[in-house]
């Protein structure tokens, strides 16, 4: 997240750059506290360690370390530094790497009707730590380690630039697109099943169909996450390519803080689904004093939450 903002800040004023650091700071924290608590929550509660929360785990787990190595950065310690800037490199890679796995395990599992997901473990390991390693070393050819306010690493020159934008925008959108296509092909796999429920005169199945939409319809929303988080920072990095003596402040503000928010924006999306507020709710029903309880909001009740499961279309564990 830092190392995307770098180029931003290289003619800008110190004030500036101290404002940007701000709010890479700030915003950081807040991802690393988000996704520390998705973290947390599978750590504690067993019955979120299933292979389908267990994609959102690793999510979380890059999302976390990505932004903790965004704040920890310090520019007057070269070995720190550098280490700074590659390793948020290659978490943050390895964060949009594993919403891709999670739209393939959904795809797999709604449309083509197989139940083997977890086979594939082992695979997008390799798939997601290989890549994320491949685009860090690639990203190392034609940086210049200088120590810019919170910035360790600048690209030098187009060649430096063009590096960054092969190694880090062109997977990136690639895993828009791809996210994006797989949740149209479930959405409309699952309107399809919707419609024939509602023709059917069992009601059973038609509350099923409907509860499925309710989990797609949020899951819909999951490319655009990547696209909120990145889309300024990929403006920025046009428009310095080719405008490389003319920076934006405004622009650089929102690629900065977007970038940086991808980590909450990912807990809250992915994590805080119906399962984590469930087993949260449940403890909560279990160990709190029950004077304390009647100041919970109705959805933080575990008997007012409905049975409804936004990872049920991911698990197989019943199906073994």
């Amino acid at each position: 997240m830092v190392a995307s903002a770098a180029v931003a800040g290289v003619s800008l004023t110190a004030h500036q750059r101290n404002i940007l650091a701000g709010v890479n700071a700030g915003a950081s924290s807040l991802s690393f506290v988000g996704s520390g608590f998705i973290v947390l929550c599978y750590l504690l509660f067993k019955e979120l360690r299933k292979f389908s929360f267990k994609l959102v785990f690793y999510l979380a787990l890059s999302d976390m370390l990505c932004s903790f190595f965004s704040i920890v950065g310090d520019p007057s310690k070269g070995f720190f530094c550098s280490a700074q800037g590659y390793s948020t490199h290659f978490f943050c890679v390895a964060s949009f790497l594993w919403t891709t796995t999670i739209a393939f395990t959904l795809h797999r599992t709604v449309v083509k009707h197989k139940t083997d997901v977890e086979e594939f473990e082992a695979m997008f390991h390799l798939y997601v730590w290989g890549t994320s390693l491949a685009m860090t070393v690639i990203r190392s050819f034609g940086n210049d380690h200088r120590h810019l306010s919170a910035w360790c690493w600048t690209q030098s020159g187009l060649a430096g630039k063009a590096i960054h934008l092969l190694t880090f925008y062109m997977p990136l959108w690639g895993a828009i697109l791809y996210n994006g296509f797989t949740y149209f092909q479930v959405i409309r796999m699952l309107n399809n099943a919707t419609r024939m429920a509602v023709g059917m005169s069992g009601q059973p199945y038609a509350s099923d169909a409907r509860d499925n939409m309710r989990a797609l319809n949020r899951w819909g929303y999951y490319p655009l996450i990547l696209i909120g988080s990145w889309a300024f920072g990929t403006i920025n990095r046009i428009h310095d390519f080719f405008e490389p003596n003319h920076k934006i402040f405004w622009l650089s503000f929102l690629d900065v803080g977007m970038a940086s928010l991808m980590g909450l924006f990912n807990s809250i999306a992915y994590g805080l689904n119906s399962s984590v507020r469930r087993a949260i709710c449940e403890r909560v029903d279990k160990y709190w004093p029950e004077g304390l309880k009647r100041w919970l909001p109705i959805n933080f009740k575990y008997k007012a939450l409905t049975q409804e499961s936004e990872l049920v279309l991911l698990s197989t564990d019943g199906q073994r």
